[in-house]
């Protein structure tokens, strides 16, 4: 009879290899970074300013990111993140978010419209409500009674794209290499706790009602106190195909470094998604050391970071 001792032999892995370790971290705490922020995009270094005069002041890792991310959500110039994001192909403006904390509470907005920060209305749907997601007119419901204003999300420059749009193509959702430019944001507070958040407008001509994986839990975004946290940026179908930030994690726990886990996760998109050459995806993590990978599927992706030794602009690693 073949057990499972005599396979894992038969292919040169001892039994003894295949043991997890609980956390990724506890190996180096002489080494440990912190705080730490990093996000996607060049605009990560605007969103890691803000989000360090929290972190340098002793502050909670989940107020930084909050912080962080609101940065690019109130910009009219970014036009992949809330006020003067790309519409979708009928001209509406929809925003999706999501947040999670070191104890592993989470909250995510869906489909929301006519409010700028999904970033906060996410957190308000974890610390206010019994739930985790809202979409659609109940998260623009709730936020409006958790006292946010509604403001119009698209401006002129926004609607003349969409007008551009309009005139050249037959109202079919494309591009998915350029359009994907969301922002998510992982940090580690100067106490070793973790927390992320995630915002975007998703991808320019969308289907009304169309979301992608940054407001979900486990695909764009997802931390584990005891592990690490990674995020994700780029064609949101393919990252919810795999889970990807829950898969980087996963990763991570059982020891593999941010960097080697997040090319796990690009190189499993690339082998079940024989189409993968013609998207972006990108993953970004960090462990409980305060060491920080990432991985893409084409060239161009940065991502920023800040440390206590300052900040900087990183140009990641790419498949192709």
């Amino acid at each position: 009879m073949i057990t499972r001792r005599t396979l894992l032999k038969s292919i040169g892995v001892s039994a003894a290899a295949t043991a997890l370790p609980q956390s990724s971290g506890s190996a180096r705490t002489a080494d440990v970074i912190k705080p730490i922020v990093v996000s996607t995009w060049n605009f990560g270094m605007a969103a890691n300013a803000e989000a360090w005069k929290i972190l340098s002041a002793n502050g909670r890792a989940l107020d930084a990111v909050e912080a962080g991310a609101r940065v690019p959500e109130a910009d009219p110039k970014n036009q992949s993140v809330g006020l003067g994001g790309l519409p979708d192909r009928d001209g509406i403006v929809s925003l999706d978010a999501c947040i999670m904390d070191e104890l592993g509470n989470a909250g995510a907005v869906f489909d929301l419209e006519e409010i700028v920060h999904a970033v906060s209305v996410a957190r308000r749907v974890m610390e206010h409500s019994p739930h985790v997601n809202l979409s659609g007119p109940g998260a623009l419901q709730f936020a409006i009674a958790e006292g946010f204003k509604k403001e119009n999300l698209l401006t002129d420059a926004s609607r003349a794209a969409w007008e551009k749009w309009k005139a050249e193509n037959n109202y079919t959702p494309h591009d998915y290499i350029k359009n994907h430019d969301t922002i998510g944001i992982l940090a580690m507070d100067a106490t070793g706790n973790l927390s992320g958040a995630c915002t975007t407008s998703g991808l320019a001509w969308k289907y009304h009602g169309r979301v992608g994986d940054s407001p979900i839990i486990g695909a764009g975004l997802f931390v584990d106190n005891e592990v690490g946290a990674a995020c994700s940026t780029g064609k949101g179908e393919s990252v919810v195909k795999i889970v990807g930030s829950h898969t980087v994690v996963e990763m991570m726990r059982r020891g593999a470094p941010p960097q080697e886990a997040c090319e796990e996760a690009i190189h499993r998109i690339a082998k079940k998604q024989p189409d993968h050459k013609e998207f972006q995806v990108a993953f970004l993590a960090i462990d409980r050391n305060g060491e920080a990978g990432t991985f893409a599927i084409q060239k161009g992706f940065q991502f920023a970071m800040t440390t206590p030794k300052g900040a900087s602009l990183v140009d990641g690693k790419s498949l192709l």
